[in-house]
């Protein structure tokens, strides 16, 4: 599981630290700052171009948040940047079939929909403030690079030096965190047997009760087993092959967001009640789009056969793309880690506009 998105885990943080590194809190208030329909379509395309594993995913958002951007519009880049990408839809086509793949990128925007609405609803802007607040005790003051334009900032010099220090101190916050979502994840789909799976998804229930069931199903199962977005794909194949619902495999598939790891990374970030409210709200649109997309794909007949013998499919090693992309963002954390030893952080503040850490 962990080779299946190491590359993309990497590239990730690599966007995030460079989005510290660049972009001005200015620009991104100015950009994303509010809640409205255009900030939330600008952050949705945003996170759709940022390709990345959901722990990454969380790093990012937390610079955007950080920067400037509204809560919804950190949100949506979430789902977005998560769930609306390429690779993932590419594995879920060869491992589950075009219908997996078609019902992640519309549910995806179905998800930033739902999470809007709900937010929207019950905006909570006391634990808006307080979560700025905190993000800004427990996280560095990490500045733009001096320069006009874009392309001048990353000309600069100091461009490597900041954005190496930034990956590094995002990784080391996070690391404990993406090693213990791995080790769960891997346990429980290699020691888990099918009937226990089964006895779960209430094989027998009326359909409409095990469609509802298996859609909160999904999100409770995530929370403990998730790893990323793409590296959850294996997971959610084997619960595919076990009887799991259509729906219920969708809503588990959304809900790389809430895994405990990553509840704890917010809360680190946010806070212990901004935490908790993000997770609610996920937990909530999940399961929604999870039942909504059951019943679309049902209607039009779209429903694939389950393949129960998918578990040994999954446990091949190849010399693939995944392969070659694992090398080559290696060697760029390898770059990152030899830039940041060669200048330690508290070594940096000249290339920080006015900024001391």
């Amino acid at each position: 599981m962990f080779w299946q998105v190491a590359w993309s885990l990497i590239l990730g943080f690599f966007l995030s630290a460079l989005i510290q590194a660049l972009v001005s809190k200015e620009r991104m208030t100015a950009q994303l700052g509010r809640n409205g329909l255009r900030e939330i379509a600008l952050a949705t395309a945003y996170g759709a171009a940022s390709s990345s594993c959901s722990y990454a995913a969380a790093a990012l958002s937390k610079t955007l948040f950080k920067k400037g951007a509204g809560l919804i519009p950190s949100l949506a880049f979430l789902f977005a940047s998560t769930n609306l990408v390429i690779e993932l839809g590419v594995i879920l086509y060869l491992l589950m079939g075009w219908q997996f793949t078609a019902a992640e990128w519309l549910g995806g925007v179905l998800l930033v929909a739902i999470m809007a609405l709900i937010v929207k609803a019950t905006y909570p802007k006391r634990l808006v403030e307080e979560a700025r607040r905190h993000l800004d005790e427990v996280t560095d003051d990490d500045g733009t690079v001096e320069g006009g334009t874009f392309w001048e900032k990353l000309r600069n010099p100091q461009t490597p030096v900041v954005v190496a220090q930034t990956f590094v101190m995002d990784v080391s916050m996070l690391w404990k965190d993406l090693v213990a979502g791995f080790l769960i994840a891997g346990a429980l789909a290699a020691f888990v047997p099918n009937g226990v799976w089964n006895a779960f998804f209430l094989h027998g229930a009326p359909q409409w009760v095990q469609v509802i069931a298996n859609s909160i199903a999904g999100p409770l199962i995530a929370v403990v087993s998730f790893v990323c977005s793409i590296g959850n794909v294996p997971m959610a194949a084997v619960l595919w092959g076990s009887g799991i619902s259509f729906g219920g495999v969708l809503s588990f598939l959304y809900a790389d967001l809430i895994v405990l790891p990553l509840l704890d990374v917010y809360r680190r970030y946010y806070g212990l009640r901004m935490a908790a409210y993000i997770g609610t709200v996920f937990f909530v649109t999940m399961v929604a789009a999870g039942i909504i997309m059951q019943f679309v794909f049902g209607a039009f007949g779209a429903i694939p056969h389950a393949n129960p013998a998918v578990r040994a499919s999954l446990t091949t090693f190849a010399v693939n793309y995944t392969f070659w992309l694992n090398l080559a963002f290696a060697a760029v954390a390898l770059y990152l880690w030899y830039v940041n030893a060669k200048n330690p952080m508290s070594h940096a503040c000249p290339a920080h506009s006015g900024h001391a850490h």
